[in-house]
């Protein structure tokens, strides 16, 4: 498995999104998603990157910058096919990484409250993420569970 930096380009990519963001929305109400499209990922706040095996993407995941000491996980997904093999615990320690060595004291993320999340939340608090309130542009929401993780002093801040 080798973590790649982008890949939005890709139509394996793509299709991994779009599965992702259906889930999301089979799992959700429609107020309740905060999932992002391919477009909402190319924006100059985030970084994405994908897993790959030869051709075939496993997972991806994105982190975005809420502050010079403030990041957020987005758009962590494995494919379903290659699910139970570590890409999740991958990608998220590839993020944990890119966070420290960006200079962030907190990560923080935003999951969903229903049983079909529970994978995830497990995941993040293996980890060491526990449960906050709302961060960001977030507000409190049934749907939601909202995690974090302070993080060691890393490289300075980016001025």
């Amino acid at each position: 498995m080798e973590v790649r930096s982008g890949g939005l380009d890709t139509p394996q990519v793509a299709a991994l999104l779009a599965a992702h963001v259906a889930d999301m929305r089979r799992y959700s109400p429609p107020d309740s998603v905060q999932t992002l499209d391919l477009d909402r990922l190319r924006t100059p706040d985030l970084s994405f990157w994908s897993v790959w095996e030869g051709e075939e993407v496993l997972g991806c995941g994105a982190l975005r910058e809420l502050d010079r000491r403030h990041g957020e996980l987005k758009s962590m997904r494995t494919a379903a096919e290659h699910r139970g093999r570590g890409v999740g615990a991958l990608v998220l320690e590839h993020l944990v990484a890119q966070a420290v060595a960006r200079g962030y004291s907190r990560l923080s993320l935003e999951t969903g409250s229903p049983a079909e999340f529970a994978p995830a939340r497990r995941l993040y608090a293996r980890r060491g993420f526990v449960e906050c309130g709302p961060f960001g542009p977030y507000a409190a929401d049934e749907f939601s569970v909202f995690m974090t993780l302070a993080l060691p002093a890393g490289d300075a801040p980016r001025g």
